[in-house]
């Protein structure tokens, strides 16, 4: 159990790069400015909890619940999620990370359900990265375990 939760970490870590690339480049292109999940982060905790309003924070958070959080549940729930293929239940678990997010930490980060206090764009955008990061997430930890 310990090593299959240390690859979800790098399986985490990994789909977490891909994702963090593609907000990067969304960013730089000037897409949906609004959408800035780690600077939401960032503010909330600063608003919240009074910690300084440094971006190191909200990128340190962003890491860790993908790479923590999401990587080690990917490992943790694996089994149970209903499919063989590594791929499949990358997307699927990408899915239920992404639903999670946009019924939780958008709406107290005051993006609304589903960020629609953003615009339907971020629904859509944010949804297609969770994608990603499932697709990534489910082969990389494939790669891991040496299937």
């Amino acid at each position: 159990m310990k090593n299959s939760i240390k690859k979800g970490f790098i399986s985490g870590f990994i789909a977490t790069l891909v994702l963090t690339m593609m907000m990067i480049i969304k960013g730089k292109m000037g897409i949906m400015p609004a959408l800035d999940p780690v600077g939401m982060m960032t503010n909330t905790v600063h608003a919240k909890l009074g910690l300084p309003q440094l971006p190191v924070i909200g990128w340190l958070m962003h890491f860790g619940i993908g790479t923590i959080a999401w990587g080690g549940a990917f490992s943790i729930f694996n089994k149970w999620i209903p499919t063989q293929k590594q791929l499949t239940k990358g997307i699927i678990f990408g899915v239920v990370a992404w639903l999670i997010m946009m019924l939780i930490p958008m709406p107290m980060m005051g993006a609304g359900l589903f960020a629609l206090n953003i615009g339907i764009q971020a629904t859509v955008m944010t949804l297609v990265l969770h994608l990603v990061f499932g697709v990534v997430l489910g082969v990389s930890y494939q790669k891991l375990l040496g299937e």
